[in-house]
């Protein structure tokens, strides 16, 4: 997995939001209307796509779609 194919992953999820929008930098709260039932759209997307789970916690202490793959990528088994 690269971060080229987890933001085009995001970005093919979140129908409503435009194709190329996101970077490895993008604070993915301000880019993606963050609301509680996107918060739970991408916790699956991740879990179904990479086996991973991620908390609220997690998405708490996260603010970048780098730090979003960084810890998805350290929990790849």
């Amino acid at each position: 997995m690269n971060i080229e194919e987890f933001i085009k992953k995001i970005e093919a999820e979140f129908s409503d939001m435009e194709q190329g929008i996101l970077q490895s930098d993008s604070i993915f709260r301000e880019v993606m209307n963050w609301n509680s039932i996107n918060a739970l759209i991408l916790i699956a997307l991740v879990d179904t796509e990479y086996d991973v789970i991620l908390t609220a916690d997690d998405l708490r202490a996260s603010s970048t779609i780098n730090d979003l793959f960084n810890l998805v990528q350290s929990r790849i088994s």
